[in-house]
């Protein structure tokens, strides 16, 4: 007889998610308190940002 535990069940592999690109964002009130330069998604990466729609 064999009293060894059974050997554990290998958890299933995690999902890939796919990448989902953000959308520039384009308005016609144009960008507050940035001295009039437009901003790209890529300008305010690692930052952190408060948009008010």
């Amino acid at each position: 007889m064999n009293d060894a535990a059974p050997a554990p069940t290998p958890a299933p592999a995690p999902r890939k998610r796919a990448r989902v690109r953000a959308p520039e964002l384009i308005g016609k009130g144009g960008w507050l308190n940035t001295g009039g330069k437009d901003l790209t998604l890529a300008d305010l990466r690692g930052r952190i940002t408060i948009l008010d729609f």
